[in-house]
């Protein structure tokens, strides 16, 4: 982990992990700590949402789902609204074997690391941090 990054990009992955236990939550804390700003995407939000609500539907805690919904509505997160550069969602294409959920982070966080080269893409998907290393993206 790197001192006090100046922003994380969340992908569905990492926020998943920081809003329900599983085997990355320990690490997603860590980074949820630190003195950041914590962006995540309409695409991550929607994500989660979806998981939030199948868990509901499928399981007997609605405890749990209601304390991660608090927590994504009030955490630290803050909500970017952008989009990712067309064309390089084709040239990522092209060059990595990414679902197409995974494509779009990878590209979303290129196109704000252009602006905001100091952006550290934060997930716990091994294709897609494997790719952010070889576009040159801090994971």
């Amino acid at each position: 982990m790197v001192d006090n990054p100046v922003l994380l990009y969340w992908d569905t992955s990492a926020l998943i992990s920081a809003l329900m236990a599983d085997e990355h939550t320990e690490k997603a804390l860590g980074w949820l700590r630190t003195d950041s700003d914590h962006l995540i995407s309409s695409l991550a939000f929607a994500e989660v949402q979806a998981v939030l609500h199948r868990v509901q539907r499928e399981s007997n805690t609605p405890n749990l789902v209601k304390n991660a919904q608090v927590e994504l509505h009030s955490g630290p997160w803050k909500r970017l609204n952008l989009l990712p550069e067309w064309s390089l969602l084709q040239l990522l294409a092209k060059k990595w074997p990414l679902r197409g959920a995974d494509l779009w982070h990878l590209a979303m966080a290129k196109t704000t690391a252009y602006r905001f080269p100091e952006l550290r893409l934060l997930s716990f998907d091994h294709r897609l941090s494997e790719a952010a290393r070889g576009e040159g993206l801090a994971v």
